[in-house]
This record gives structure tokens, sequence and C-alpha cells, in this order.
């Protein structure tokens, strides 16, 4: 597998996981098979559109490969259809987000190098395609978004991005070790929620 390939499978997995989470999302607050379908589509695909919009890659791969919208629409109706075997929503809605921002951050930091976008720019794109989703989907199901709370979601992915564009600089961005990028910045913000981490706010 080229290491596009491996860029090309772990984006469709980011898209799939986001699109779950927005789902699930949909799903409690009782939105119908469209709705949830097309919140799982802007969860998915959000951050990803504002990735290659900012690069000049236009069409945004969301509209210029066919894969990307058809794994949005099937992730997110196969939860439509299979919600009613999961008891709670809370715990996978988080899990998945997790999962998505980590999944995101490392291909939108690589494809922001990829396209010569200096380091900082990088990072910062990186940032913004693994949060634009979820952005999104808390906007369209009425939730104050996640990232502009307490908690440690954009820091994390900033934090990954930076270690991604690190690695790529010392030319040890193979799939394994971005792999475990993707696993390291989900496992920061599952233990930054588990914990309470959150990042300081101004005093009353």
């Amino acid at each position: 597998m080229t290491s596009a390939d491996g860029l090309l499978v772990a984006d469709l997995i980011g898209v799939a996981v986001f699109a779950a989470s927005g789902a699930a999302a949909g799903v409690a607050k009782r939105f119908d098979l469209f709705g949830i379908a097309f919140v799982g589509f802007v969860a998915a695909l959000g951050g990803g559109i504002l990735r290659d919009l900012v690069i000049g890659a236009v069409p945004p791969l969301a509209f210029a490969d066919w894969r990307y919208a058809v794994t949005a629409v099937l992730a997110a109706v196969a939860v439509f259809w299979l919600h009613p075997r999961l008891a709670r929503w809370r715990r996978p809605v988080l899990l998945l987000d997790a999962a998505g921002l980590g999944l995101f951050t490392v291909t939108g930091t690589l494809k922001a190098l990829d396209a010569g976008v200096p380091a900082v720019g990088a990072c910062l794109i990186g940032m913004l395609t693994a949060i634009g989703g979820g952005l999104a989907r808390d906007i369209l199901t009425g939730e104050i978004p996640v990232v502009l709370q307490r908690d440690i979601y954009a820091v994390a992915a900033l934090g990954g991005a930076i270690l991604v564009t690190i690695l790529r600089g010392l030319d040890v961005a193979d799939p394994l070790t971005m792999g475990m990028s993707a696993l390291l910045i989900t496992g920061v913000r599952l233990v930054a929620l588990y914990r309470r981490w959150s990042a300081p706010v101004a005093a009353p």
C-alpha cells in the first residue's frame, strides 16, 4: 500500500466515524432519516471541505470523489437503522468524535503539507480540518459547540497537528507512525474528558 492509499483509507475511516458521530447526535435529537443523513454528511465532510478550500484543492474531495459522500451517507444511515441496539448515545458520540478528531487531524495536516503549506499554516489547517465537522454538527443539533467550551478539544487537535508536522519533518511519517499519532490524539481527548481537564476561563 502506498502512502497515498494509506492516506485515503485513513481519510475514509475518519469520514465514517465522524458521520456516525453526527448521525448519533441526530438520533438523540429525534431527527428523521434525511436529517440524520444530512448531519452525518456535514459532520464528516465539513472540515475537509474547509481544508480543501483553504489549500486551493477545488472542487473539494467531498464533491470530486464519490467515495467520500457515499461513505458518509452509508455510515449515517447505518446508525439510523442500528440505533435501537445502543442503549445510550452520549458515550458513543463522544468516542466516535474523539476518533474522528484524531484521524482528521493527521490527514488534514498531511494534506496541507503535501500542498506546500508552511509548517505553522499546516498545523492550523490540520486543527481546522479536525474541528470543522464537529462544530457544524453541534450547531445543526442545537448544542453549544464543544470547541467553544472548556473541554480539551481544539487544543488536542493542534497539539496532534504539531506532532505530525514534526514527524513529517523528520521523515518518519509512515502509516504506522501516523496511525499511532491519531490514536494518541484520540487518547488525549478521551483522557481529558474522563479527567475533566479544561482550558482556563476568564474570571467572572
